[in-house]
């Protein structure tokens, strides 16, 4: 990943709408009919407490569209999965429409999805993570593979939606002065060359943010990637552990873990620094930020990473259930509301 800044036109703010129907006005007739697979649990059977397993199966319902690349007919499937599964819960899903890179058929069309919980409340936290995948798997092993075979990003996209999906169950109807935005960010890695550009999405919701200054303040964003790995081990992003601004909501968050007895939270960092979309709500919309990342999938040469392992079977219900328990027991500490978990 590389920290480069794209040159995006805005648009403004598409207006909300029910989210099936804002889904399916993007999806062609052929794919409507299977957009939505059978999730493995019913939103309706909401608990207390973060469910991994069922975090998991949403993982999988992900995956089972096949490459979820910006623009792509899995991309749009997704966004119907999403929708569908916010307005099960009742809540609507508003879609940020932006042009990413031309190509031969013009411009890629691209949408961040939001979510917002409270949406009266002036103060906001930002839970989000990537949704789209990479178009190919350019690090197998294999060299064919590279150009050919199928990258389904079930670490690598999957596991940040999938857990902002589960999030979704247990932070609908919050009240109080505060809210949360779920924020699903499109083209943060449509990368085909080394000359393309990474975190179209999250550059185009900072900018948003900043040129055209909301009713809302956010308080703090947390990004979650590549959360799902079955040896997790979750270290500090060499970024937002060194922003002064930044470095308290990481210790919240670690503290957090370290009271819910989640030791894969280790107090060191990462060797090289993470660059993500934390960097663009930091440094363009002056939103202190924080990434929950596992870059060792599933060691230290990250050798699942953009490769056609990263595969559901390379994942863990039980690594999604710990990183989503200690951001749910987090995010309810700062909203200032009971819940089933308590550090």
């Amino acid at each position: 990943m590389l920290p480069r800044i794209p040159n995006l036109l805005s648009r403004r703010w598409i207006a909300l709408l029910a989210p099936a129907v804002l889904a399916a006005a993007s999806m062609s007739p052929a794919h409507a009919a299977d957009a939505v697979p059978t999730a493995t649990a019913s939103p309706a059977a909401v608990t207390s407490e973060f469910d991994g397993q069922r975090a998991f199966g949403y993982l999988k319902s992900l995956c089972a569209l096949g490459p979820r690349y910006s623009g792509s007919p899995g991309m749009q499937q997704q966004q119907a999965l999403i929708a569908a599964h916010m307005q099960e819960l009742g809540l609507q899903v508003e879609r940020q429409e932006f042009d990413g890179p031309r190509g031969r058929r013009g411009a890629t069309p691209m949408a961040n999805l939001i979510v917002s919980l409270n949406p009266a409340a002036k103060e906001r936290i930002i839970l989000c993570a990537h949704y789209d995948t990479r178009p190919r798997p350019d690090r197998d092993p294999n060299p064919r593979l590279r150009t050919r075979g199928k990258f389904v990003g079930a670490n690598d996209g999957a596991s940040g939606t999938a857990a902002l999906m589960e999030l979704a169950q247990h932070l609908r109807g919050v009240g109080g002065r505060r809210g949360v935005d779920l924020v699903f960010f499109d083209g943060e890695e449509f990368v085909f060359t080394q000359r393309d550009r990474y975190f179209l999405g999250s550059e185009h919701f900072a900018r948003q943010y900043r040129d055209e200054p909301p009713q809302h303040k956010y308080a703090a964003a947390v990004l979650l990637d590549m959360i799902a790995d079955k040896r997790l081990g979750i270290k500090y992003d060499g970024f937002s552990n060194r922003w002064s601004d930044s470095r308290p909501l990481v210790d919240e968050i670690w503290d957090t873990a370290r009271k819910l007895g989640v030791w894969e939270f280790t107090r060191s960092e990462w060797p090289t620094a993470v660059s993500d979309d934390h960097l663009a709500l930091h440094n363009i919309a002056k939103i202190p930020a924080c990434d929950i990342i596992d870059f060792a999938y599933p060691d230290p040469l990250n050798s699942f990473w953009h490769t056609t392992a990263d595969v559901p079977e390379n994942c863990s219900a039980e690594s999604l259930g710990k990183v989503g328990r200690v951001v749910l027991t987090w995010v309810r500490g700062r909203l200032g509301v009971a819940g089933g978990d308590s550090p």
